[in-house]
């Protein structure tokens, strides 16, 4: 008699389902994904009979996998004797009759077992002798992508998290499970090697643990690996004696009774996960041919490790290796064809689901989680897993103890002085002798291992600093972690940890203890330069400094402790911090700007947050007046900083952003992996603020007395209407600069509600390249006949076109319209515009400059322009009409207004093809009595020396006219001699421009500079003289100048040259006229 198939017993178990029981199998079949493959799509399994039901599950998931799906649903239909007779025929007819022991199948199935034993409880980092956790009942879905970041780590890795973090989502990055490490990727490549890095403290660990508990189970990579072995790093370091990697397989196994020919016969089924790599003290720089390809062979762990790594032995097994961002620059030059994937921690929902599985009182954990997402700054670092751990820990304790949660600091050292106060009440029994010794020990050792960088301590190290025995108050409250088998190493169970104890110890410890010269403490003055020079290293221990030294929190101390912390160390380091922030944060003016410099300086920010007293942190900023950052990523952890540091300095009168981005929670709200528990109903109508809520409720406090506020780059049009609440609480904001921004129409509208305002007293408004339309132009017409404080609108580089003008126009002739100023460059307009411009500029009594320049205004709209300009009631002293398509048939409608009008004293030109011709009719303009103007700005409008005679009478006969730009001209030497002998008769200009273009240009050679010199040493009232991209004056004609600079009649007081372009020895002699001249200022353009 033949032997049933796999598929024959499947079919059998169908056969004997009743109908309805098939009808449910089929539907459960439909959701049931197995391993990693997907589950069989409805539309194949609506119709399908027993054998087609039979069939798909072959086709999908393998004969003897199919039988074991089978089994499974039965069991979740409560089938329970389908289940049991499908899985005794399935153990009949297929099952081997080998000795279970040593059966590779059979002792799949025991080290399932075995390894499901071992992974399905965990120890919690502060449970009692003998109390365990569920795994699952804790573990939390992590945000895992698909990223390698090469970047070298630049911040403390759980403080850098939460921006990271927030980054990554910004950017809409698809997150991965762990069931995708090894998926293949767009190119159809599945890596054998996967890094799994992450920051200290995000879970790797539980990470690596959940992966073995779910193959265990049979809920992950089933039909991808027969075994999966796990490699504790930490454990490694300390082994002395030789190892094979058959030794490493049998430390996984329940006994030595594994068949272990047959598991390394198939290497491709065999996954090892190497837990830790970045605590792994061996070097790995061993030649390759030390390196081992036998399994068997007996080798230093150091050359089994890199033989796995190399693959040099099991060529065909997988590895997942999980290591801290720090060691990927040393791992990656092990290995070869990786795939790195990056955990990021929890996002909102996940934080939320982790409350609930902590708590396991629903009630709680509701009441906690409120709390703590009102709560910004504890909220972000929930990013990081063992932080939140942290903060339930925390929270949890003051609950059971029936506290008010708000009695917890909303500081992250707050948290930690809970916690180890909750550490304390636990040993009350314990003499505060005793107490003191411990803590003292296990600062002085925390300082010691920061400054050493290390965070692994032998025995040795333990006993130095007194924390020799084993019941240690700390040591039992796992303050300290003891690594499994490893019971002479010891290391705290967090980074932050260790930085929190270093920190304490320069305020517990006396100074003279931090200059014992058998540990490598430095002084708290070294702390400073050390973060200063190097961010990531004790930049969380400074953070925690400023916590520690809260006046309320040493008073804790001293009492509850104790120990008499010295008035003097806190005053001396209290005096430091106050020189270092007026000295080096305020004064950012002055300072080269980077992205390590601004991130650096606002660390300082989130310490004056954490030390959290008034009266200090007003007394630290009290020198500031302006504050300016530049290319910053603010998470809600920095936004709330910014907040506290703005409501408390007192004296701010101008904040800048540049190019800075505020990130908000809501960003997460459509990634994958929402928690179990939906959110309440009550969070289904929040009002969302804006990104920049909290910044403008900084604004808006009574304190705050603002003037300035310039946002570049950094906002949308929802941020406007937080900006209007700002104009009309902060009657001191008399400018807004919001240039740069994606406003929009919308956008606009919103702020105009703040600008008509009775309260509101701004005068300049800067909407430079904000995405307009004309559309806003009827809101902001409004603004300008009602608000009476506003002097100034720019609105350059935005579409507002004609008919936006023509809007405008109608309301600034309005009696209550004060506008002086309006800038409307490049806003794509034409000559068309410019009848209504005219006519707002024969009635305004108000407007005294105009910028339109870069609009196509042509000939013919100048010429209607003029007819404002020449009527008695024009008050305009500034027009710009640089690159507006004008050519010297204009010319003779400016001379007629130069001529009548009694107020224009600047007129820009430059841009326009006017030509000699067109110069030498503004130049009858120019010399009439009338003629007002003080500057004159005619660069790149296509002149020569022809058109220089003019100029020179002009420069003879205007008494007014005082800064004159000509630059990028062809006027060559033989125009700077006319102009010369028009500068030397009479001439009040104080500011000529003669520079040259990159291409052509006003071209003065030594020749011309000899004139130039001649005129330098008469009597005249020149101060400034460009002359930089002539690159043929020389060291000859620079040292024709030098005659000049030095003549006692000189008044220059600024020269522009090419410096760069002089020998040393000419560079010597305008040194040399520096000295003769100390007030001279020697512009070395282009590159100075």
């Amino acid at each position: 008699m033949s032997r049933k198939t796999p598929t024959d017993v499947l079919l059998q178990g169908l056969e004997e389902l009743a109908e309805q029981d098939f009808k449910k199998f089929i539907h459960k079949l439909s959701e049931f994904a197995f391993d990693d493959k997907p589950s069989i799509p409805w539309c194949k399994l609506e119709k399908a009979d027993r054998i087609d039901a039979a069939r798909l599950l072959k086709e999908r998931y393998g004969p003897e996998s199919a039988v074991d799906i089978a089994i499974k649903i039965f069991t979740n239909l409560s089938l329970n004797n389908s289940a049991m007779k499908l899985k005794q025929e399935k153990e009949t007819a297929l099952g081997p009759q080998q000795t279970p022991e040593t059966s590779a199948n059979a002792y799949r199935v025991k080290y399932r077992e075995h390894i499901k034993n071992k992974y399905t409880t965990i120890k919690d980092m502060n449970a009692r002798l003998g109390e365990n956790v569920k795994l699952n009942s804790r573990y939390t879905k992590l945000i895992i992508v698909n990223e390698h970041c090469h970047k070298k780590q630049r911040e403390h890795e759980i403080m850098a998290l939460g921006r990271r973090h927030a980054e990554i989502l910004t950017k809409h990055a698809s997150p991965i499970t762990i069931g995708d490490l090894f998926e293949s990727d767009g190119n159809g490549q599945s890596p054998q090697i996967v890094v799994l890095q992450g920051a200290a403290g995000i879970a790797k660990t539980l990470t690596a643990k959940k992966i073995m508990l779910d193959w265990a189970n049979e809920e992950l990579y089933q039909s991808r690996f027969d075994y999966v072995f796990y490699i504790n790093c930490r454990e490694i370091n300390f082994v002395s004696e030789q190892r094979s990697v058959e030794d490493l397989i049998l430390e996984n196994c329940p006994d030595q009774n594994a068949p272990r020919k047959e598991i390394l016969m198939t290497p491709e089924k065999l996954l090892f996960i190497i837990d830790g790599f970045d605590e792994l003290k061996f070097s790995f720089n061993q030649s390759t041919s030390n390196l081992c390809s036998d399994p068997c062979e007996k080798q230093p762990v150091e050359i089994i490790l890199s033989s796995l790594f190399r693959k040099k032995v099991l060529l065909k097994s997988y590895l997942i290796i999980t290591t801290r961002p720090i060691a990927l620059e040393k791992l990656g030059q092990c290995l070869k064809d990786e795939r790195y994937a990056e955990i990021l921690g929890f996002s909102e929902n996940e934080r939320e689901e982790y409350f609930y599985k902590f708590f396991g009182n629903e009630e709680q954990a509701r009441k906690a989680f409120n709390f703590v997402k009102d709560n910004e700054m504890l909220f972000t670092m929930c990013f990081v897993p063992l932080v939140c751990w942290i903060i339930c820990t925390v929270l949890k304790q003051q609950m059971e103890a029936g506290e008010d949660l708000a009695q917890t600091s909303s500081t992250i050292t707050g948290v930690y002085m809970h916690y180890l106060d909750s550490l304390l009440k636990g040993h009350s029994s314990t003499s505060k002798q005793k107490v003191q010794g411990n803590l003292k020990g296990l600062c002085s050792l925390a300082a010691d291992r920061i400054w050493r960088k290390n965070i692994l301590f032998v025995e040795e190290d333990v006993k130095k600093h007194g924390l020799d025995k084993p019941d240690s108050l700390f040591l039992n409250e796992n303050i300290f972690q003891k690594g499994i088998d490893c019971e002479c190493v010891y290391t705290f169970i967090h980074l932050s940890f260790q930085e929190f104890f270093a920190a304490l110890f320069y305020v517990l410890e006396k100074e003279e203890t931090v200059e014992n010269s058998e540990t490598a403490i430095q002084p708290v003055e070294k702390l400073f330069e050390k973060c200063e020079k190097s961010r990531n290293d004790l930049m969380l221990t400074v953070r925690f400094l400023f916590g520690v030294l809260n006046k309320k929190r040493m008073e804790e101390m001293e009492k509850k402790l104790s120990f008499k912390i010295a008035p003097k160390i806190k005053n001396n380091l209290l005096t430091q911090v106050k020189e270092k922030l007026s000295l080096s944060l305020f004064k950012y003016d002055k300072l080269p700007f980077d992205e390590d410099t601004t991130i650096l300086y606002f660390e300082y920010f989130h310490c004056l947050y954490e030390i959290g007293e008034t009266e200090f942190v007003q007394s630290a900023m009290h020198h500031l007046t302006e504050l300016k950052l530049l290319h910053r990523i603010f998470t809600k952890m920095d936004q709330i900083v910014l907040q506290f540091c703005i409501k408390n300095c007192c004296k701010l009168e101008s904040v800048y952003l540049d190019t800075c981005t505020f990130l908000t929670e809501d960003l997460n709200e459509d990634s994958p992996g929402l928690c179990k528990r939906p959110p309440g109903a009550e969070h289904q109508h929040e009002t969302h603020h804006s990104p920049i809520y909290l910044f403008c409720e900084a604004l808006e406090d009574p304190n705050c007395k603002l003037k300035k506020l310039k946002l570049h780059g950094c906002l949308t049009g929802a941020c406007c209407r937080d900006l209007a609440d700002v104009l009309k609480a902060r009657e001191s904001l008399t400018e807004l600069d919001l240039g740069y921004n994606d406003l929009g129409n919308a956008g606009v509208r919103l702020l105009c509600e703040g600008l008509k305002h009775p309260t509101c007293k701004l005068q300049k408004l800067d909407l430079w390249d904000c995405e307009l339309t004309g559309a806003c132009c009827g809101d902001l017409a409004n603004v300008l006949s009602s608000n009476q404080s506003l002097t100034e609108l720019k609105l350059c580089s935005n579409s507002l076109g004609n008919a936006g003008v023509r809007l405008l126009c109608k309301r600034l002739t309005h009696p209550n319209c004060k506008l002086q100023r309006l800038g409307l460059r490049d806003c794509e307009l034409t000559g068309a515009c410019c009848r209504d411009l005219a006519a707002v500029l024969s009635t305004s009594q108000s407007l005294t400059e105009l910028k339109l320049s870069g609009n196509s205004l042509g000939n013919a709209g100048v010429q209607l322009l003029c007819k404002g300009l020449k009527h008695p009631n024009c008050k305009m002293q500034r027009l710009d009409l640089r690159d507006c398509e004008l050519t010297s048939a204009c010319c003779g409608d400016l001379a007629n207004v130069l001529r009548t009008s009694q107020t224009l004293t600047e007129l820009k030109l430059s841009g326009n093809n006017l030509g000699d011709a067109g110069v030498q009719i503004l130049c009858e303009g120019l010399k009439h009595l009338n003629c007002k103007l003080w500057r004159l700005d005619l660069s790149s409008c296509f002149l020569t020396d022809a058109c220089c005679g003019d100029l020179a009478i002009v420069l003879r006969t205007n008494q007014n006219l005082t800064e004159l730009d000509l630059g990028y001209n062809n006027l060559g030497d033989a125009g700077v001699k006319l102009l010369c002998e028009g500068l030397k008769q009479n001439c009040n200009l104080q500011s000529l421009n003669l520079r040259k273009s990159a291409t052509w240009g006003c071209g003065v050679t030594a020749a011309g500079c000899g004139d130039l010199a001649a005129f330098l040493k008469t009597r005249q009232n020149l101060t400034k003289l460009y002359l930089d991209n002539n690159v043929s004056l020389g060291d000859s004609g620079v040292r024709l100048l030098c005659e000049g600079l030095t003549h006692p009649n000189c008044k220059l007081e600024t020269l522009v040259v090419d410096f760069h372009r002089l020998t040393p020895e000419m560079q010597a002699e305008l040194y040399a006229v520096k000295k003769i001249k100390p007030d001279l200022i020697i512009k070395m353009q282009p590159e100075d």
